[in-house]
């Protein structure tokens, strides 16, 4: 889990939560509930798809002093007309082959009760994350569980590996707070952000690295 460096007031994060929620202009006033304790947000209520309860999820992370974000939203699909099983996995398989950057060949896709399951293989960690963003904003989709792999072509160099991570953080968020380390295919990412985007770019850049098979998070998100 995640955690922030400091801690706010959980009645002001509350307060910040609601407001943040209620100025994202997909989801709706008054439909997500929103409960506090010591900086770990309880998300609760109802949705009609996967993409507004991951939009709820990524606006309670943006507010300041949020440690961890439970999302406990429940997605119900409309009743009718809907969406079919059969239906959603059609869109989720022409989406992915109409995106040049996955490999839409080696992946599946399968339904059930608007959930969906992706199998597959793919070389690098950000095309197992575009394949999720890719799918996750469909109509009908109930919600998604991603068991693609990721199987580098070669080996990686540690050194050079964890030299070109560290490079890349700097170019673009200046992360000199932020350590890289290599245990053979894995990089394992510390140190302190100052937000949960900042934290999602250190991640960004990390999958892309070439050779990378498992990203291990362990960063600290200052308030």
């Amino acid at each position: 889990m995640t955690e922030v460096v400091g801690v706010r007031d959980d009645q002001r994060i509350q307060r910040d939560v609601l407001a943040e929620l209620a100025w994202d202009p997909r989801l709706r006033p008054n439909e997500i509930g929103v409960t506090v304790d010591q900086g770990v947000v309880t998300l609760t209520g109802f949705v009609d798809g996967a993409a507004r309860a991951w939009a709820a999820t990524r606006s309670a992370q943006r507010v300041r002093g949020v440690r961890a974000v439970a999302d406990t939203i429940e997605v119900r699909l409309p009743g009718t007309p809907g969406r079919t099983d059969a239906e959603v996995a059609i869109a989720a398989s022409r989406a992915l082959e109409w995106d040049s950057s996955v490999p839409a060949e080696r992946l599946d896709v399968t339904v059930a009760n608007g959930w969906l399951m992706l199998r597959g293989v793919v070389e690098f960690g950000w095309q197992r994350r575009a394949v999720e963003g890719e799918v996750r904003r469909l109509a009908g989709v109930r919600g998604i569980t991603n068991l693609i792999e990721v199987r580098p072509g070669d080996p990686p160099v540690a050194e050079r590996l964890r030299r070109d991570v560290q490079r890349a953080l700097a170019r673009t968020i200046g992360a000199d707070r932020v350590t890289v380390e290599v245990d053979g295919d894995a990089l394992v990412l510390a140190g302190v952000v100052r937000s949960w985007w900042e934290r999602d770019q250190v991640e960004r850049v990390a999958w892309c690295a070439p050779g990378v098979r498992v990203v291990h998070d362990q960063l600290l998100v200052g308030g």
